[in-house]
């Protein structure tokens, strides 16, 4: 059962022009060391920050709160599975905004979709419950 999508569109040039004005302050604020480190082994970080940014804006936009009601940029964190497919991990106020939309005898499943082609970045997000394991 879906119980959240959001998609967000980030312009590339944007993302340069805020790393060039205030480079380490804005990446601290926004992405976790794992997204720093990711984005900086690429031979274009701003592309890979920006699919980030984007990715969390839709995050937000899937929780139903936006940057609002305690969930933060830090509080979503882009990752791949071996396989180099993308998820989120949340934590702090995105995680207990997520555990309060899924119910009882369900677990969340966050699907991640990134793209980007110059100068355009694109993400969206799907926030499923799905039947926990345990669930009897």
């Amino acid at each position: 059962m879906i119980i959240g999508i959001g998609t967000d569109l980030c312009d590339i040039r944007r993302i340069e022009k805020a790393l060039q004005r205030f480079g380490r302050r804005f990446i601290e604020r926004l992405y976790a060391e794992s997204e720093q480190s990711k984005a900086e082994r690429r031979s274009r970080p701003a592309a890979s920050y920006a699919q980030g940014f984007a990715a969390k804006e839709a995050c937000a936009k899937a929780l139903g709160t936006g940057f609002h009601q305690g969930v933060f940029w830090r509080d979503m964190v882009v990752a791949n599975h071996a396989s180099g497919q993308p998820y989120m991990m949340l934590s702090g106020g995105a995680q207990k905004r997520l555990r309060s939309l899924v119910p009882p005898g369900m677990e969340a499943r966050i699907d991640v979709s990134q793209t980007d082609e110059y100068p355009m970045a694109q993400a969206v997000v799907v926030i499923s419950a799905v039947p926990r394991d345990d669930a009897s």
